[in-house]
């Protein structure tokens, strides 16, 4: 038998993340493409946090998991729901499938389960549960033993296969005979991951469970739970992982660190977005699109059954066009702190909005601008040596008419560049032989954005001050 979508057209999607840890790229990509298939079809996308891990869940990977959401624009129309505070729920399903026999207890004990499979390799047998305290019509069971808490075991159909067509993958089936008998329950009572999902999909009503394929050997369990619960199957879609460039599965050593450290890189989440909404889907050949448009091309079936590859230097190429374009204003926004501490001077004047609209063509992340705006910001001097190169008898000449000029021109960037031009063309000099020493004095550095857009920006009073240290009565020589 296969199993389809629900017939239900309220599309609803879930991210379900465990918080072991940071948001990492993988989990990013499967929140988007879960949010993004619930936008596109006027649906809820839900947040889920999978908490039952007591070992090594941690409030902190909660918050990181949160605040990388946020970060990322992914807002969620229900929950967050916690599975902790919904126990009571699971161990009331709990008790309905013990009474309904769809679940038992097993006394089995650890070294009992052991030295079983250990019969089973020595035998060429694939491991697995023997259904030693499975109930059958006619079975005797064992005595229960003394001191034994039992854990609850899924009374898993031996017959037949369980199958249904992947959104992503296709068809696919697994014989009931290769699938044991799960554990639902620990001998503590605590309920396991395969089942606490199963329920959380059946309460909230999920429709496309949009997953990574590590997920598809749980997917056979959890449906012939939930044929067993009577509910309704959502339809599943099983996304390839992402390796390295390498070829390599992700890890650190190929950028696979939390969301949350690109944004502390600099990176725009929307262009965090823009690339992982390409690792593994495509519509045509667009490479840059918004969130808007995303939602809108946005379809399970346009994405690949093939490993996705992580390159570092392709997002670092797509942040680049991304702070090419972006609002001048939020940019600014987000570096004054970086161009403040590393200056150690007040970010007022010039308009950092208008620095940044100077300087964002060039700059890849957020602190490769901040480190281009301090320029504006600091006094810095050149090193002697170096104007002493650029500024001799005929430019230190040239330069004193620039800045009596200068002095009483519109200080807009025309007018400054055309009284460079003139200057150059009066002194007979080549554009460089002004231009360089005219950065180093007001700059300190050789290599500034355009001069006469550095030295509108840089404002009247600074300039003049700059020009009048290093040319006044040879103060240079």
């Amino acid at each position: 038998m296969t199993d389809h979508a629900p017939a239900s057209n309220a599309v609803r999607t879930r991210f379900a993340p465990s918080p072991t840890g940071y948001l990492h790229i993988g989990g990013a990509r499967t929140a988007l493409f879960s949010w993004a298939y619930a936008r596109r079809h006027q649906g809820t996308f839900i947040l889920r946090i999978e908490d039952t891990d007591l070992e090594r869940s941690t409030p902190e990977s909660v918050q990181a998991i949160l605040d990388g959401m946020s970060w990322l624009g992914l807002q969620h129309d229900e929950g967050p729901f916690y599975q902790m505070q919904r126990m009571d729920r699971y161990r009331e399903v709990l008790q309905q499938m013990l009474a309904s026999g769809d679940a038992y207890y097993c006394y089995a004990s650890r070294e009992e389960l052991e030295a079983m499979r250990e019969a089973q390799r020595a035998a060429g047998e694939k491991p697995r549960y023997d259904g030693r305290w499975r109930p059958e019509p006619g079975k005797t069971l064992p005595p229960v033993p003394q001191g034994i808490e039992p854990v609850i075991r899924f009374r898993n159909p031996t017959d037949g296969e369980v199958s249904w067509h992947d959104l992503v993958k296709g068809p696919i089936s697994f014989a009931n005979a290769e699938l044991d008998d799960l554990i639902i329950a620990r001998s503590d009572g605590t309920p396991t991951y395969n089942f606490c999902v199963v329920i959380d999909d059946w309460d909230m009503r999920i429709t496309h469970v949009i997953r990574g394929d590590d997920h598809v050997n749980n997917t056979p369990r959890q449906i012939n739970i939930l044929r067993a619960l009577g509910a309704q199957l959502p339809a599943y879609a099983h996304v390839p992982m992402i390796l390295g460039d390498d070829g390599e599965r992700l890890s650190k050593r190929h950028g696979a660190v939390s969301v949350l450290q690109y944004q502390e890189d600099g990176y725009l989440p929307e262009a965090l977005l823009n690339y992982l909404a390409r690792l593994g889907w495509a519509h045509g050949d667009a490479e840059i699109f918004s969130l808007d448009q995303l939602t809108e091309w946005f379809d399970l079936a346009a994405i690949s059954r093939s490993p996705a590859r992580f390159n570092p230097e392709k997002l670092l190429w797509l942040n680049q066009q991304y702070i090419k374009v972006a609002d001048n204003q939020r940019l600014a926004g987000l570096i004054r702190e970086q161009v403040a501490s590393a200056t150690g001077h007040a970010v007022d004047q010039p308009d950092l909005a208008q620095v940044v609209g100077l300087l964002k063509e060039r700059a890849a992340t957020l602190p490769e601008l901040a480190a281009a705006a301090g320029l504006f910001y600091r006094q810095a001097d050149p090193e002697p040596e170096q104007l002493a190169v650029h500024l001799d008898d005929a430019a230190i000449q040239a330069l004193r008419v620039f800045r009596e000029k200068l002095a009483d021109i519109d200080w807009e960037r025309a007018a400054i560049h055309d009284l460079i031009k003139a200057t150059v063309s009066e002194s007979g000099l080549k554009m460089p032989k002004i231009a360089m020493p005219l950065r180093l004095m007001t700059t300190g550095t050789a290599h500034t954005p355009a001069i006469d857009a550095t030295l509108h920006l840089l404002g009247r009073q600074h300039v003049l001050g700059r020009l009048d240290r290093y040319l006044a009565n040879d103060a240079n020589r």
